[in-house]
């Protein structure tokens, strides 16, 4: 395996899993318990924001 290869392949899986998570937990929410109330917007952010969309959405965009 070229090390290229073995450096990003980790960074690869662990942004995966992380959208993952955060497409499943935002498709779970009602509406009024997403920030904002918008879900579309937020499956934005978590889809083209690379790693740091899904860690915004897990820390700022849910409401308790």
């Amino acid at each position: 395996m070229n090390l290229d290869l073995r450096l990003i392949l980790p960074l690869v899986i662990i942004q995966g899993i992380l959208v993952l998570i955060a497409v499943i937990d935002l498709i779970k929410r009602d509406k009024s318990a997403v920030r904002g109330g918008n879900k579309l917007i937020w499956i934005l952010i978590i889809l083209f924001a690379s790693m740091v969309g899904p860690i915004i959405y897990l820390t700022v965009g849910r409401t308790e």
